[in-house]
């Protein structure tokens, strides 16, 4: 009598080290992309026991830009659009003393930045780029009349001077309750 044949068997003794090694090589090669942001330390929460430090310094060197939770844009007090923004932060910056409403100097001029606890992220991101978009134009136009080059082309010892000169001061103040919500 012939015994009929069952099925032939897998031999699944090493299927559970070879799993093991796929999933220790995929995890070693792939790569996780993280959301970056902008770079930017928020101040810590002021502590309300203790009064605000009065300023010491000359209003006409702060350039006031505020965005309300209605995400309008209100520079010096007054309406302005976004487009806008770039063009009178440059003249804020190169004012050189000239115009008195305007910085005394590129070194002593500040943007100060408020935005109200209703302000839309976009908006405050749209804001913030407006404001450094201002600064490497200006650091740039100043690059090539002094190097006749791009800011991103100067040496080191060059690049430092211009922003020496044009130093980033993008002031920001906690969020508040500016108005504008209703």
């Amino acid at each position: 009598m012939r015994k009929s044949r069952g099925t032939p068997e897998i031999n699944a003794g090493s299927m559970a080290d070879i799993a093991f090694l796929l999933l220790v090589f995929f995890l070693v090669t792939t790569t996780m992309d993280t959301d970056k942001g902008l770079r930017v330390k928020l101040p810590p929460w002021p502590d309300p026991n203790i009064p605000p430090p009065v300023s010491t310094q000359n209003n006409r060197n702060v350039l006031e830009v505020l965005v309300n939770a209605r995400d309008l844009l209100l520079v010096e007090g007054d309406l302005m659009d976004i487009e806008m923004l770039t063009e009178k932060t440059k003249e804020h910056l190169t004012n050189e003393g000239r115009n008195p409403k305007l910085a005394e100097s590129s070194e002593k001029a500040i943007v100060s930045l408020k935005n109200d606890r209703g302000t839309s992220y976009e908006r405050y991101v749209e804001v913030y780029n407006e404001l450094k978009r201002a600064y490497n134009e200006v650091r740039n136009e100043y690059a090539k009349s002094k190097y006749n080059k791009d800011f991103a082309k100067l040496t080191e010892k060059e690049a430092d001077e211009v922003q020496e000169k044009y130093p980033m001061k993008i002031s920001e103040a906690e969020p508040v309750d500016i108005g504008g919500s209703n």
